[in-house]
């Protein structure tokens, strides 16, 4: 199908997808209606499509291209892992044993954040990883699924974009060497880490809501609901009758699985990259890992994590190989809704994308536009976040904006390269953070169990309290010739005023305060 330059009408399907879904609290049908607008504007405008049928068949056409069949199976086979772990009696031993080390809320927050930080070589892999081990923990504290999948959220792509190995890096990579304006694409990279503020921010913010408690807005109901029981968690079985006799797993039915997981993956990812391969050039973590296909690795880790249970399962008579089998299937069927939005994401992402041009149309508002030096980090964060709000992707965003801005930059300020392609990767974050369009955003839900309408609207506000740190940030950068210490300092001190201000002015934490005093 031949592209049409839609113009404005480019965001026009994103924007309705995204308003329904936060009106309705019904994600799949706006994401239908979204699509189908889409295609509808598609065919009005190319001659020979008719108006009856052609929206309909131009949408499959495009989902059947967009689908990742290895995302489909790594996050069915892992809802299978997590089923038959639960079955067995882990997921109950582990939580036992984890209420016992983990004693209150607190710990529990910040256990969940670190293993987020430590799962940074893809955030896929965080996202799921990260719920699956941290759920039993999190539910004993009655800490409600929206504060999970926030903070599963907030320790993924953030984490990803200032990990020098990792998916993302290499993602980045790739798109800074086809500028052919550095010398090492590497070490371009690593100098954005410290003017990322939407990454540094964010995780920043994380450690303000673990250490401190600050619930405000709809998370606060979220919390509340916790508190008395209300969790919303998934129902899967705590362990597993079999033939009239009952045997429960211990904390090893948990962890050698999940390691497994982990190992297994990462050694796919190595394998991948050709780390054992022909090819010197690879021969190196960061050239493996910057070459790796990561959505078939997880795929094999997940298979060997599924065979490494059956194998620590059945012959302990902990799962019969019947009910072993038949719990994958029920397991699998547990990630139906989370592949339904990915494909529906994904989909309406490949209308605008691919068929309505809404890069083209946003390249060249910034081309067109005659802004000036100073205020263009702040420029290229705002347009970045909302072209990854819209479209649901970050890596489609930067590989969009790194080639424009960079000449731009040059252009206008060349000592402000570093921080407007700082600000391009923390807007790309930040949008697809916010995107209820976004595979990561739609994982993070699905690895914590939770609605996710309710992830979105409970995480919205925490990410617009960061990006507006981050502007004013990038701001200063901009005026300032690219000053980090004055530029993040202002941005610190904003955050830190913006959650000063909530805590002394919001009337249920000052209703609370009254209570207490």
């Amino acid at each position: 199908m031949d592209p049409y330059y839609a113009g404005w009408l480019s965001i026009l399907p994103p924007v309705i997808a995204i308003t329904l879904a936060l009106l309705t609290k019904e994600v799949l049908s706006s994401l239908l209606i979204g699509i189908l607008t889409g295609t509808i504007i598609y065919a009005a405008n190319m001659p020979g499509v008719s108006l009856l049928m052609g929206p309909v068949e131009i949408a499959f056409t495009v989902m059947v291209n967009k689908i990742d069949m290895n995302i489909i199976m790594f996050c069915s086979l892992l809802g299978a892992l997590v089923y038959v772990i639960s079955m067995a009696g882990g997921t109950a031993a582990y939580g036992k044993w984890a209420a016992g080390k983990i004693k209150n809320r607190r710990s529990a927050l910040l256990s969940t954040s670190a293993l987020g930080a430590v799962f940074f070589i893809d955030d896929y892999f965080n996202c799921l990883t990260v719920g699956t081990v941290m759920k039993p923990v999190t539910d004993s504290h009655h800490i409600s699924r929206a504060k999970l999948a926030y903070i599963i959220d907030a320790t993924a792509a953030p984490v990803c974009i200032i990990a020098p190995v990792s998916s993302w890096a290499a993602a980045v990579g790739s798109n800074l060497k086809a500028t052919g304006a550095f010398e090492s694409d590497f070490a371009a990279f690593a100098s954005t880490i410290p003017y990322n503020f939407y990454a540094l921010l964010s995780l920043v913010m994380i450690g303000v809501v673990s250490l401190s408690r600050f619930d405000f807005g709809p998370m606060r109901t979220a919390e509340k609901l916790a508190e008395r029981g209300e969790l919303g968690a998934l129902a899967v079985p705590a362990a597993n009758a079999d033939s009239g006799r009952v045997r429960h797993g211990g904390i090893l039915d948990m962890v050698l699985p999940i390691a497994s997981l982990i190992v297994f993956s990462v050694l796919g990812l190595l394998y991948s990259g050709g780390y054992w391969g022909e090819d010197p050039a690879y021969h190196t973590l960061a050239a493996a890992f910057g070459n790796t296909s990561a959505s078939q690795a997880l795929v094999w880790g997940s298979c060997a994590a599924l065979a490494t249970a059956m194998l620590l399962f059945v012959p302990r008579g902990l799962v019969s190989f019947h009910n072993f089998m038949n719990g994958i299937v029920e397991g699998m069927k547990t990630m139906l809704t989370a592949n339904v939005i990915l494909v529906l994401a994904w989909t309406i992402s490949g209308v605008c994308r691919d068929l309505l041009q809404t890069p083209q149309f946003v390249e060249s508002v910034v081309a067109g536009g005659q802004a000036s030096g100073a205020l263009l980090p702040a420029i290229v964060f705002v347009v970045a976040g909302f072209l990854s709000f819209a479209t649901g992707t970050a890596w489609g965003t930067f590989g969009i904006l790194i080639p424009i801005v960079v000449p731009v930059a040059q252009a206008l300020d060349p000592q402000l390269l570093v921080v407007s392609l700082s600000a391009t990767l923390a807007g790309s974050v930040f949008g697809d953070h916010c995107s209820p369009i976004s595979d990561t955003t739609i994982l993070s839900s699905a690895g914590a169990g939770c609605n996710h309408v309710d992830h979105i609207s409970t995480q919205l506000p925490y990410a617009l309290l960061v990006a507006t740190a981050c502007i004013t940030g990038y701001v200063v950068a901009g005026f300032t010739g690219g000053s980090l210490g004055l530029s993040l300092g202002s941005a610190v001190l904003v955050l830190a005023a913006l959650i000063t201000g909530i805590r002394l002015f919001h009337p249920a934490m000052r209703a609370e305060r009254a209570r207490q005093a």
